[in-house]
C-alpha cells in the first residue's frame, strides 16, 4: 500500500502535529487489534492497514510489535501522569488520575493483553511492569509524605482494587473522571490520607 493509497493525506513533509496524530492513530489501531486478536496474531501489515499507513511509516515511528506495545504503555503513562516532574500534584489529584487512566478502555486492553501474553513474552512483561505499574507506584511515593512513602505500592493496589478486577473481566464500564475521583477519595479516606 502506498502512502497515497493509505489515506487522504496531503503531499509533502508532515508537520510535527500531523506526525504526532499519525503516531497516535497507529497506536490506537494497534491497541484495538491487539485487544481483539491477541499479540501474536496481529501483524505489522494488519496494524498498517487498520491505521491507514504504510509499513514503512510504522518502522519509522516504532519498529516491531514489541516497540508499538511499549509505546502504547508509555503513551498511557504520559496521559495518566499529565503533570511534569517539577510539579507537585496533590495526592488526591494524582490518585484520581491514576484511577481514571488505569480503568480506561485503553489501559484495560493493554493489561488484558499482557496477562494473556506474559508467559510467551517475559521480557515484554517485565518492561510493561517497569514502564506501567512501577512508574505509577514511584509517582505515588513522590506525592506521599516521606514517613509513609514506602507504602506507595499498597496504596496503588487499593486504588485499583476490585473495580479494576471488574473492568478486566468486562463486568463494568470505565469510570468518568468524577467517579474515579470519588473512588480515589474513598481509598485515601480509608487509609487516613485525606480528611
Amino acid at each position: 500500500m502506498t502512502e497515497q493509497q493509505a489515506g487522504a493525506r496531503k503531499r509533502g513533509r508532515p508537520t510535527e502535529v500531523e506526525r504526532a496524530q499519525r503516531r497516535d492513530e497507529v497506536l490506537d489501531a494497534a491497541v484495538r487489534l491487539f485487544g481483539a486478536g491477541g499479540f501474536q496474531r496481529v501483524s505489522l501489515d494488519d496494524i498498517a492497514s487498520e491505521a491507514h499507513v504504510t509499513k514503512r511509516t510504522i518502522y519509522k515511528y516504532f519498529g516491531d510489535r514489541n516497540d508499538i506495545f511499549l509505546a502504547a504503555v508509555e503513551r498511557l503513562r504520559q496521559r495518566t501522569l499529565t503533570l511534569t516532574p517539577d510539579d507537585h500534584p496533590s495526592l488526591i489529584d494524582l490518585a484520581a488520575s491514576i484511577v481514571h487512566g488505569l480503568h480506561s478502555d485503553e489501559a484495560i486492553a493493554l493489561h488484558r493483553l499482557m496477562i494473556a501474553e506474559a508467559h510467551r513474552f517475559p521480557e515484554l512483561a517485565d518492561r510493561f511492569y517497569r514502564d506501567g505499574p512501577e512508574s505509577y507506584i514511584r509517582a505515588i511515593a513522590t506525592a506521599l509524605p516521606e514517613v509513609v512513602a514506602d507504602r506507595a505500592e499498597h496504596l496503588f493496589a487499593l486504588l485499583l482494587g476490585e473495580p479494576h478486577r471488574r473492568r478486566l473481566l468486562g463486568l463494568s464500564a470505565a469510570p468518568t473522571y468524577d467517579q474515579a475521583r470519588a473512588q480515589a477519595s474513598a481509598v485515601l479516606k480509608t487509609i487516613g490520607a485525606l480528611d
